[in-house]
């Protein structure tokens, strides 16, 4: 069961976040870049890991799903014992993985905090969700979802669509169908879109809301999408609003991009620690 804290687990009370996602050996992305979100936001972070991937800032080298009655045995040891505030899925790789996190979600009532970053290609181009696994993602996790966090190539095969929304009416429209899939809250990013700004939209089924940022003339963004959907969970795990999470978020992973690091010959991953040192010397 979700609470506000681990008091009833008998540990300290700390606000808690479990992310179910790819291992990183690159440490930008995946369970690497959401464990450093959570520390970084005060939340205690927990793992349960779905894939292990060879990747470095040039791509994906490797991938190897975990098998499924280990994954399961990872949520069930976290959430029998420690139990979560919040709960960030990232790359689920597979139908079957995807239906059995759907079903320990529901086992352990976890839905009301869980951010939904549908990770389905990588920065390199390589795919990190298999085909079929699209359609499940669509008719089993995203309707237990307090919010998706989709970018506009994957809101677009989340939807089916053959071209990305070109301005922010058209991340609006994509959000819409997206909400209709049954998620309570939809964030489409806009990190792809042109233009010197970064707008994502945030959905709740009546209201629409833009958060804007400028745009950071780098090409080292490796896990950003991971970035942003935990710093949402560990908004949501503190307690915050939906908006005031996804408004944390955009701050925290602003900073991370603006301070990011030019490491290895490709894509270079962003700075987790830049919000915590900019909030300081504020």
């Amino acid at each position: 069961m979700l609470s506000n804290s681990v008091e009833s687990a008998g540990s300290a009370p700390v606000p808690r976040a479990l992310t179910i996602a790819g291992s990183d050996s690159g440490g930008g992305a995946g369970i690497q870049a959401d464990l450093k979100t959570f520390q970084e936001l005060g939340v205690f972070g927990m793992s349960a890991i779905t894939a292990i991937t060879a990747q470095n800032t040039l791509g994906v080298q490797g991938v190897f799903p975990i098998p499924a009655e280990m994954i399961g045995q990872q949520l069930d040891s976290v959430l029998s014992d420690i139990g979560t505030d919040a709960v960030k899925t990232g790359m689920l790789f597979s139908a079957e993985i995807i239906g059995l996190v759907a079903a320990k979600v529901r086992e352990y009532d976890v839905s009301a905090r869980l951010v939904v970053d549908p990770v389905m290609i990588a920065k390199g181009g390589a795919p990190l969700l298999q085909q079929e696994a699209i359609q499940a993602m669509r008719e089993q996790l995203l309707p237990l979802a307090a919010v998706v966090t989709p970018n506009l190539p994957e809101a677009c095969a989340l939807l089916g669509l053959a071209e990305e929304p070109r301005d922010v009416d058209g991340m609006i429209e994509a959000a819409r169908r997206l909400h209709a899939l049954g998620p309570r809250h939809v964030l489409v990013k806009g990190g792809h879109m042109q233009g010197d700004e970064a707008v994502d939209v945030l959905f709740d089924g009546a209201e629409a809301v833009l958060f804007r940022a400028p745009r950071i003339a780098t090409r080292h963004t490796h896990g950003t999408g991971c970035t942003t959907a935990s710093a949402i969970a560990a908004g949501l795990a503190k307690g915050l609003p939906m908006a005031a999470a996804v408004d944390e978020a955009k701050r925290f992973v602003s900073a991370a991009i603006g301070a990011a690091l030019p490491l290895g010959h490709g894509i270079g991953p962003t700075n987790h620690a830049a919000y915590r040192r900019q909030s300081a010397a504020h």
